[in-house]
């Protein structure tokens, strides 16, 4: 039974938008959709001494464009993102681990695209840090006449759903019984419960990027998105 999420890149994105990845047999990129400001598509949240602080990247204002035709035009901000990792994480304990690969993206890449960085961000941490095999797939790679709901329903359609899994903010919109009469089986993502980790500063925070978590626990970061689950089911078993 095929598993489908789709949402848009986000930049760095949180834990929960990879514990959705890791529900989906296939995740879509919803790539040919209005590009949203002052939203998590160009900038997302890193914990410092004074609490979390935004990294973001300049896109400009204007804002009649899709996601996909949202260019970068100046490389500046690669080194600044790069200068406040390391001032905020090097001493974190699984830094060094990850340390090439975001000098790559930072100082030997240059980015032309909004699109292309989050993607290739997300899909490496997905593969190579978190060992997901869920297959990363473009909205824009498969033409639909439908607006909104119609154009989501289109895709899933095309790509042959049966269960679309979808992030708890959807249920502002989402219409379930749209999805029942197209024989889609619809499931809401919970993001509640996640456990803490040792973080630098307290309080806690959850809604921070995907890095902070990486930094800090290295190769259990799985656990802490959703082995805890199986954990938890596994106690409750026995």
């Amino acid at each position: 039974m095929t598993r489908i999420a789709v949402s848009q890149s986000n930049y760095l994105p949180w834990k929960g938008y990879f514990d959705l990845i890791h529900d989906a047999d296939r995740f879509v990129f919803y790539d040919d959709v209005q590009y949203t400001k002052n939203d998590w598509r160009n900038r997302n949240l890193v914990k410092g001494a004074n609490g979390p602080q935004w990294l973001t990247v300049p896109v400009g204002d204007h804002i009649r464009r899709r996601v996909c035709e949202v260019a970068i035009r100046d490389a500046r901000w690669q080194a600044k993102h790069w200068k406040t990792l390391r001032q905020l994480y090097a001493k974190a304990p699984h830094f060094p681990r990850y340390r090439a690969f975001f000098e790559h993206v930072y100082l030997e890449r240059r980015w032309m695209s909004l699109a292309s960085l989050n993607q290739y961000l997300i899909e490496a941490i997905s593969r190579d840090f978190l060992g997901m095999k869920t297959e990363f797939l473009h909205s824009s790679d498969y033409p639909r006449r439908g607006r909104k709901q119609d154009a989501l329903l289109e895709l899933l359609a095309l790509l042959g759903a049966k269960v679309y899994v979808s992030g708890p903010s959807a249920q502002n919109y989402i219409e379930p019984e749209r999805f029942a009469s197209n024989n889609v089986e619809l499931l809401w993502k919970d993001y509640s419960g996640y456990p803490e980790y040792r973080q630098f500063f307290a309080p806690f925070e959850h809604r921070v990027s995907i890095v902070d978590l990486l930094f800090h626990t290295g190769p259990e970061a799985g656990f802490y998105i959703w082995g805890w689950r199986d954990a938890k089911r596994s106690r409750s078993a026995a």
